[in-house]
């Protein structure tokens, strides 16, 4: 553990060389200090903090740099969350308090919001909803022996899919099918789902068709949409303006890694939430492109719809305290809004 003044110290070059990008040296950390300490005490305590691995130089004559550990133990053992002004606070309440037509719209918004107000990319995943209830199904002929499944949730997601169908399989039969299947699941959660499509649903539809077994695959698949984590990003760009290899095929893989196509990606790299609060630091991201970047994940619950989490991703000499503040404040909000939304279901 460090000494108070070694503490103080270190948070001085972590917060100096995040307002002003370039190495901090004793002088700086002298008029950051709250007490007044000679030049030289400083420079003994920098020296202390170099040889535990906490702050690093860049060349030989320059100031210090924080580490990796430095930042580490900088957000463990010494940041706060910083206050968000009041007019920045009404400035999210106001663009979160607009109406939505579609739950997605909500988190869509939220990363929209959250990257323009910091300029680094905003992640959101969209809580589970195994225990939303089906409110409706409905199978409409496209033509071409193609058709769109519509599913309607009491979240207030709508999922829709296009299929093609067998030729013999025809309008009646898809009319007779749909009646079946909201007679059968209208109001059933969807694990209740599931597990009627694998026993008493099958047997059902071989009184309308010889092969049910398509028409349970596309109810499957769009189940599986709704019910899995869906990813929104913000700021996808903005992860290029922190890298630091200009070369084109890097920059390519560090734009896929925040691709929505590849909801696995962003998964991994948001990993397990718990608390409130969570912050992955360089190496930590298990991703070298990623070495020079810092994620800020919020995990919120929001009642019986399950557990969201609302992430920043930017350079790692971001201002921490900031950001931990913003981040904290602004998923509270979208908590907020979120059960709102959903009270119209509920009822």
């Amino acid at each position: 553990m460090l000494t108070e003044r070694q503490m103080l110290v270190l948070e001085a070059i972590v917060r100096v060389y995040t307002e002003v990008g370039q190495p901090v040296g004793s002088k700086s950390v002298v008029d950051f200090l709250p007490m007044h300490v000679s030049s030289a005490t400083i420079r003994n305590e920098m020296v202390t903090l170099e040889n535990n691995g906490l702050i690093k130089k860049t060349h030989s004559s320059s100031g210090r740099i924080p580490s990796f550990l430095g930042y580490r133990y900088y957000v463990d053992h010494i940041v706060k969350p910083g206050v968000v002004p009041a007019a920045e606070l009404a400035n999210i309440q106001n663009s979160l308090g607009v109406h939505f037509q579609k739950i997605d719209e909500i988190f869509a918004e939220s990363t929209k919001i959250l990257s323009d107000l910091t300029n680094y990319t905003a992640i959101s995943l969209r809580p589970e909803t195994m225990e939303s209830r089906l409110e409706g199904f409905r199978l409409v002929p496209l033509g071409n022996h193609r058709i769109m499944a519509i599913l309607v949730m009491s979240s207030g997601v709508v999922e829709n899919q296009t299929f093609s169908i067998p030729k013999s399989i025809n309008g009646s039969d898809l009319e007779a099918v749909t009646r079946l299947l909201n007679d059968q699941l209208i109001g059933l959660s969807l694990a209740e789902i599931s597990k009627k499509l694998r026993t008493s649903i099958p047997v059902m539809l071989v009184n309308y068709m010889r092969r049910p077994a398509g028409i349970l695959d596309i109810f499957g698949n769009i189940l599986k949409q709704a019910a899995r984590e869906q990813v929104f990003v913000g700021g996808k760009s903005n992860i290029l303006d922190f890298a630091t290899d200009s070369n084109v095929d890097e920059l390519k893989s560090l734009y896929d890694l925040v691709d929505t196509s590849n909801n696995k990606n962003i998964g991994e790299l948001i990993g397990i939430q718990g608390k409130p609060i969570q912050i992955k630091i360089g190496e930590e991201l298990t991703n070298q492109l990623l070495d020079n970047y810092s994620l800020i994940s919020a995990s919120y619950d929001v009642s019986d719809h399950g557990q969201g989490v609302i992430a920043l991703l930017g350079p790692t000499n971001m201002p921490y305290s900031k950001m931990i503040g913003l981040l904290d404040a602004f998923s509270d909000e979208l908590a907020k809004k979120l059960l709102d939304y959903y009270q119209q279901f509920d009822k």
